[in-house]
């Protein structure tokens, strides 16, 4: 029983911190400075989208082996590939991993050194991903090196700096939003952007794999410690937000909304601690970012190694993920920031309605009730994306008057009319397997 509560904490630290990385540093400060005090609000809903998804993520995947397209196959194969692969892609090399470095060097170096050229990020990049290369090439120490050592010097460092923020705030707390928006909503929209819900699935199969390496042979043992070690992340996770958003919100009289978030932890780091405090927020930085880096690069090799039998080697797709993470994060946070929303914004109701129903799937016999629910949803999700980005005036008024829109889930209602639709067309497939059954 002692080494399980061990086992069960060191893979708990090792889950936070390879969720707690660089859109987990810029969102909650932000949030809390756009909220004044109504800090809270904004922050429900962050949880709501990070925590709350990433839970009924990893929980829905621990009990399909760890396996991302398990999770998605009920809404058939087209579809499972097509959003795995999308979701792999967001929380890799495209978007996450790249974020990771971009976010190390402005946040985490930059304000100790200065602008010091173009060829400082580049050299920032390349030593970033040769240190997570050399970290994640034998994926069955991931764990124990994020757990052990890694997430402990990172949270020393975030305790320090939260503490002394509360013990002597920055600033006033603004009794105004600064937004005219619904905080909750813009709380969930954040929460979207730290991609942890996407990533849960992924990094499940790395979770599992710890597990296995520990002596877990049992499959309902593994569930069940995947499930606990995935509580104590999220724990963990909530009062580091609530500490971030607290400390963005003393900032709330003295900063406006257009401040840029990757300056935000600076600023505060230099207002509790002067420049000692750029020190920390180096170490924060660097650390919360890396151990992202070393779990989403893990992940996303055994992904992309898994649905190719196994052909491509995971090594070969880890050297391959840090060559082309180490291009895109040159391309600086804010650009990878704008370019993330859109297409998270469609990938993530589509995998978030499949994971509900996975985790209730027992209920539901009919496939067609997951393609229902499925295509809906990434139907309405396209239409919301399209016509924000185009202003498309008409089609965003009949989306917004749609059931719980103004928390940002206008795609809920649709999907289950689409679960209950598909749900009353009859599955071939499953009527010959009920007739194999009964001849």
């Amino acid at each position: 029983m002692k080494k399980q509560k061990t086992d069960i904490a060191v893979v708990g630290f090792a889950l936070f911190s390879m969720f707690f990385g660089a859109g987990n540093l810029l969102f909650p400060p932000y949030l809390g400075l756009i909220s004044g005090s109504h800090w809270l609000i904004s922050l429900s809903g962050f949880i709501l989208a990070d925590v709350g998804l990433s839970l009924l993520v990893i929980t829905a995947a621990a009990k399909c082996g760890g396996e991302l397209d398990k999770v998605l196959s009920r809404a058939g194969n087209v579809l499972a590939k097509v959003v795995g692969i999308a979701s792999i892609l967001c929380i890799g090399p495209l978007l996450a991993i790249p974020r990771t470095a971009a976010t190390t060097y402005e946040m985490g170096i930059s304000p100790i050194i200065g602008d010091m050229g173009t060829f400082v990020p580049v050299i920032v990049s390349v030593v970033f991903f040769a240190l997570t290369l050399f970290l994640t090439i034998k994926p069955s120490k991931v764990v124990d090196i994020i757990g052990k050592f890694l997430t402990p010097a990172l949270l020393l460092a975030l305790a320090v700096l939260i503490v002394i923020g509360i013990i002597s705030p920055i600033g006033e707390v603004s009794n105004n939003a600064l937004i005219n928006k619904n905080l909750f909503a813009e709380g969930v929209s954040q929460g979207y952007l730290t991609m942890d819900a996407l990533g849960a699935a992924a990094m499940a199969a790395v979770i599992i794999a710890s597990i296995s390496d520990r002596g877990y042979t049992n499959e309902n043992d593994k569930v069940k410690l995947t499930i606990k070690a995935g509580l104590v992340s999220g724990l963990a996770l909530i009062v580091v937000y609530g500490g971030l958003t607290f400390l963005g919100s003393t900032l709330s009289t003295a900063y406006g909304v257009d401040t840029p978030q990757a300056s935000l932890m600076v600023v505060i780091t230099n207002s509790l601690l002067g420049y000692p405090g750029k020190l920390v927020l180096g170490m924060i930085v660097s650390l919360a970012c890396l151990t992202t880096s070393i779990g989403l690069t893990s992940a996303s090799a055994k992904y992309f190694s898994s649905i190719s039998n196994n052909k491509i080697k995971y090594e070969t797709v880890v050297i391959s993920i840090c060559i082309f993470s180490a291009i895109v994060s040159n391309f600086g946070v804010s650009t990878i920031i704008k370019f993330s929303l859109p297409v998270l914004e469609i990938v993530y109701p589509v995998l978030i309605a499949l994971v509900i129903m996975t985790l209730i799937g027992k209920h539901i016999k009919n496939d067609n009730a997951f393609k229902g629910a499925a295509y809906v949803t990434l139907f309405v999700s396209i239409l919301s994306v399209s016509s924000n980005l185009l202003s498309l005036t008409q089609i965003s008024d009949i989306l917004n008057s749609l059931p719980l829109a103004n928390l940002g889930f206008n795609w809920v209602v649709p999907a289950v009319i689409g679960a209950v639709i598909g749900g009353l067309i009859k599955t071939k497939e499953r009527e010959e397997v009920k007739e194999a059954k009964e001849a």
